[in-house]
């Protein structure tokens, strides 16, 4: 006899949409109903794109009728729209309220320095003319950096009388990361459910209070914090780090592709590690390659809107706690030409 074993590892070969995760963990099965070899399932999405619970209902019957034995199979999708309310303007506004504007960095590769990108953009974007409210969710639950980067690894949050996380704040941003509830030796061991659950909490449970903007720093890849966080909020667009050698630029790809199955538009790639400037002659040196950022923002169809040189000034600023973006060099006048464009994007 059949049994919901069977059904839900035949399921476990679905993949969602974009994704390198089946439906399975990440939890979206909700039901399974045999009457002797025939079966019928429950499954549970929140996205507006039709060609999702399309794929996932067409990839699940396949993957069901190929056990020997099955009878009838039904497939039942309950489909919920992901939260999102929407301005005078007809603009998409992010569920989190006082939050005008959410901005996901992601990168499809660990080690391209999309944290370092995520603190300076944060940083860039409070430094406007504007006098911006900024906000840095790190949501990079295992290798969590943001402390480090802005000087604060030895910060505990206070919590309101509502169990509200009240955030973090230096240099003019409120900060949220895993690393403000754990030592510094101390690892982070959560599997699936209980990362949702915390991503949840960094998200909605936390006191943002009135923000134009709030950087999301993703974890590398495509995993369920991505999801997470696709199906939480409205997230308004997302910037894709990646360096310009080839190894990197095939991960970002991966994340681009994610981010358009979950209908979050891409603001633009940038090219970290770009080139080095040497000091004594000036002249700059690709040591991880050339142009790559630029011919993958052309095939992508979506701007390359910075170029960030590898220097040690960077590094210097990132591990003292104060992020490059608050000073006046090349670097930093590059993280503010890019916030201009991130808001000239969602104007």
């Amino acid at each position: 006899m059949i049994n919901d074993k069977d059904i839900l590892s035949a399921l476990e070969k679905v993949n969602y949409p974009g994704f390198s995760r089946n439906i399975v963990s990440f939890g979206l099965v909700k039901s399974i109903s045999l009457d002797e070899n025939d079966v019928e399932v429950l499954i549970e999405l929140a996205t507006k794109d039709p060609a999702i619970p399309q794929k996932i209902h067409n990839d699940s019957q396949e993957s069901i009728n190929s056990i020997p034995g099955i009878g009838n199979v039904k497939i039942n999708l309950e489909i919920k729209n992901p939260p999102e309310q929407v301005n005078e303007n007809g603009i998409g506004q992010s569920s989190l309220p006082g939050v005008k504007n959410i901005i996901a960095v992601a990168s499809g590769k660990g080690g391209v320095g999309k944290s370092t990108v995520a603190a300076n953009i944060a940083v860039a974007l409070s430094q406007t003319d504007n006098n911006l409210n900024v906000g840095l969710c790190d949501c990079d639950l295992y290798g969590p950096s943001i402390p480090l980067m802005f000087g604060q690894e030895s910060a505990r949050p206070m919590a309101t009388d509502e169990n509200e996380i009240i955030p973090i704040e230096a240099h003019g941003i409120k900060l949220m990361s895993m690393g403000f509830l754990l030592d510094d030796n101390s690892p982070v061991i959560v599997r699936g459910p209980l990362a949702t659950r915390y991503t949840q909490q960094f998200l909605k449970g936390c006191m943002w209070g009135e923000l134009d903007y709030l950087i999301l720093d993703l974890p590398p890849g495509t995993g369920d914090i991505q999801l997470t966080i696709a199906q939480s909020v409205s997230v308004d667009g997302a910037v894709i780090v990646t360096t310009p050698q080839e190894m990197a630029l095939i991960d970002a790809r991966k994340a681009t592709s994610m981010f358009a199955k979950v209908n979050v538009p891409i603001i633009g790639i940038i090219e970290n590690m770009s080139y080095f400037q040497c000091p004594s002659d000036g002249e700059k040196y690709p040591i991880f390659g050339e142009g790559g950022g630029e011919r993958e923002a052309a095939r992508l169809g979506v701007p390359l809107i910075g170029q960030i040189p590898i220097e040690m000034p960077t590094r210097e600023a990132g591990d003292s706690g104060h992020p490059v973006a608050l000073g006046d060099s090349i670097t930093a006048k590059e993280f503010k030409n890019i916030a201009d464009k991130i808001i000239s994007s969602l104007s």
